[in-house]
């Protein structure tokens, strides 16, 4: 159903229409809980620190992640100590917790784990993103290593946790399907949400008047069991595929730009946990099982020698980089 519902918001599907009236109750909600905190009646919460939001208007996959630890990667760069904050979706923590390389992935959920893993940045998870925010910021203290700033992996509409700035990601394929908000179409909030954000940034489409670019470029295919380099041509070997992500197509187009071939491709649920007997079915002895970084996190514990990831990250247009470092200077200047 999932499935069928995704491909009829980029399709047009005009069984769509049927959920006209549930748009009217969505759009009211929404903006009913916009207007409450524009009238001062629910309370926005400023943190300490300056937060910076990476989020998206549409449901699905759209390459936030390698957002976000590009961002790290950008303001650690610059001199900056950083955190994130995290929803944390797919672990099963209830508090607020500190994400270690050690934490399990079924307390952090996946996306948190590879944060940490890739950028060595500290990192809170928690349902109540403004409490995550001031928890970091105390452990930050405690450790001597006072932030300058804080990304929220999203929480675009996240209202009650104020933000010096958004970064809001498009999937340049998919884009916004049929325009239309929940559930009739992908949207949670309209176009309109874009237009104060720091950057729009474009995933993989044709760039559109004030977007950025942004691809996702494959590294190399590292081992599950140790991230060690795979020193098999994968291009001249059988393999099967699979994706618990948003958009499992997107991971799978990227194999085929680099001339693998899988026999299989095995879509999963985003966030989706494995047990080793999950995966083990998926493949024989002479095939190579590879996924994404993503779900790499979540197998380690339990991989076989036969299991690799492709990891990618996001280049993004010199322009933004520089419209952000500018940015961030203000923000930190208090300008």
């Amino acid at each position: 159903m999932k499935v069928f519902i995704e491909r009829s918001w980029q399709k047009h599907h005009p069984l769509m229409w049927v959920m006209l009236p549930l748009v009217g109750l969505y759009w009211s909600i929404t903006a009913l809980r916009r207007l409450l905190y524009k009238l001062g009646l629910k309370k926005t919460i400023t943190l300490s620190v300056p937060v910076i939001v990476v989020g998206n208007l549409t449901v699905g996959g759209n390459g936030k992640t390698p957002v976000v630890v590009w961002l790290v990667g950008l303001m650690q760069t610059l001199g900056y100590t950083v955190g994130v904050i995290s929803r944390g979706y797919g672990g099963d923590n209830q508090g607020l917790l500190l994400v270690t390389p050690a934490t399990p992935t079924r307390l952090c959920g996946d996306e948190p784990r590879l944060i940490v893993d890739k950028t060595n940045c500290m990192m809170v998870v928690g349902r109540d993103r403004v409490a995550a925010g001031n928890y970091l910021i105390e452990q930050a203290k405690a450790q001597h290593t006072p932030l300058d700033f804080i990304i929220s992996d999203d929480g675009l509409q996240h209202y009650r946790l104020d933000r010096a700035g958004e970064l809001v990601v498009i999937d340049g394929k998919r884009r916004f399907g049929n325009g239309h908000l929940l559930p009739m179409g992908p949207n949670r909030e309209g176009q309109w949400r874009m237009d104060n954000a720091l950057l729009r940034i474009n995933n993989g489409g044709h760039v559109h008047v004030g977007e950025h670019a942004m691809s996702l470029m494959p590294q190399t295919i590292r081992s599950v069991i140790d991230n060690s380099a795979v020193d098999v041509d994968l291009c001249q070997w059988p393999t099967v595929a699979m994706a618990g992500i948003g958009y499992p197509q997107r991971f799978f187009d990227t194999l085929q730009s680099m001339g693998i071939y899988p026999e299989q491709q095995h879509s999963f649920e985003d966030h989706q946990a494995f047990e080793q007997s999950d995966l083990l079915s998926l493949t024989n002895n002479t095939q190579w099982l590879i996924m994404t970084e993503k779900d790499a996190v979540k197998c380690r514990d339990f991989a076989q020698p036969n299991w690799c990831y492709l990891p990618v990250e996001a280049q993004i247009d010199e322009q933004a980089t520089q419209q952000l470092k500018q940015k961030l200077e203000e923000l930190k200047n208090g300008v």
